[in-house]
């Protein structure tokens, strides 16, 4: 499968943004999809993750109650929805597709990435 982000940008602290995250090359309902972040110069972060049926999702401490992941199978696509932003947001958001059974916030049991979309807030 193929992943494709976009949506970031420049926003000042307190803004939103919407990032979108869409697949080709395979049906999205055969993954647990995931986002996660990198900031310069810090490992790559665990955002948040959702079940093939959209049902259940899990998000990292730092983001919790301010983003949501959702999906439409229908239109291949993952979103994440973030609010209230704060400057430490700032990082390269990447989309991330599992194949496997279980659902995990480590990037290691992810086996597809998309490119990665820059958000950047500002104070």
């Amino acid at each position: 499968v193929q992943l494709q982000a976009s949506g970031g940008g420049l926003v000042q602290a307190g803004g939103s943004l919407r990032l979108s995250c869409a697949a080709s090359g395979s049906i999205l309902s055969n993954y647990h999809m995931g986002w996660f972040r990198q900031a310069p110069g810090k490992e790559r972060e665990f955002v948040a993750t959702i079940i093939r049926r959209g049902i259940i999702s899990y998000y990292g401490d730092s983001v919790k109650g301010r983003f949501t992941i959702s999906r439409d199978n229908a239109k291949n696509t993952v979103y994440l929805q973030m609010n209230s932003l704060k400057p430490e947001d700032t990082a390269v958001y990447y989309c991330a597709a599992a194949s496997s059974s279980f659902i995990s916030q480590r990037t290691t049991d992810y086996n597809y990435w998309g490119q990665g979309t820059l958000v950047t807030v500002s104070s």
